[in-house]
């Protein structure tokens, strides 16, 4: 009897504070996918706008270039880094990691398409020479080739038709995103650090999924 008052007395155990990580999680569970859409494409408009009022220097097209590309790169190591976000350090943001790869495909199309239109007008002979003389040209366009059937399969009725070899199939992002590091490196002049941070990240990015191929092998 004495024990059942002292139970009854007793004071409740103090809640667990939320962490860093359940916080993140929390948030990331409330904000719907299609918001990441919306948000990714915001910076176009204003690209275009630096674009036409001198925002990008002497070379306003070349500049329009540089920055859809370079986020196009930041896009496509975002959705590299989601993986490892999740296994080490128990970040869960993997529905937007679709979001991601088609936003970084999109930045992709509009860089290309700035390249063909505005920088090389039309002049398909050309482009087809330059393509075939500028190896970094030639590795961009066979990374932007590598990220078509994965945007193009990226919907839920894909990854049903395809099964299995959907999951084969997207291993192809880690080529494109290693071609388009390759890419940056070569289309700058000279040695500069910026390219070869963003090829570190993208090499410390797959180095960490060697145990979990290791682990699939055994």
């Amino acid at each position: 009897m004495k024990q059942d008052f002292k139970a009854a007395g007793a004071r409740p155990a103090p809640l667990r504070k939320k962490s860093v990580v359940d916080r993140v999680n929390g948030a990331a569970r409330k904000l719907p996918a299609w918001a990441v859409y919306i948000v990714g494409l915001l910076p176009v408009p204003w690209m275009f706008y630096l674009a036409q009022t001198g925002g990008y220097g002497p070379d306003p097209v070349k500049g329009l270039e540089h920055a859809l590309g370079q986020w196009a790169l930041q896009l496509l190591i975002a959705g590299l880094a989601i993986t490892p976000l999740r296994r080490f350090a128990g970040i869960n943001l993997i529905k937007f990691r679709r979001a991601l790869g088609l936003l970084a495909f999109a930045y992709v199309s509009l860089h290309l398409t700035v390249w063909i239109a505005l920088d090389m007008g039309l002049f398909w002979a050309q482009m087809l020479g330059d393509v075939i003389k500028r190896p970094y040209i030639t590795i961009g366009m066979t990374g932007f080739l590598c990220l078509i059937p994965l945007a193009l399969t990226s919907n839920n009725r894909s990854i049903r038709k395809l099964g299995p070899k959907w999951r084969s199939l997207h291993k192809l992002v880690y080529l494109a995103v290693l071609l388009g590091g390759i890419h940056f490196i070569w289309l700058v002049k000279g040695v500069q650090l910026e390219p070869l941070i963003y090829m570190a990240v993208i090499l410390a990015l797959l180095a960490v999924r060697l145990p979990h191929f290791a682990k699939v092998r055994a």
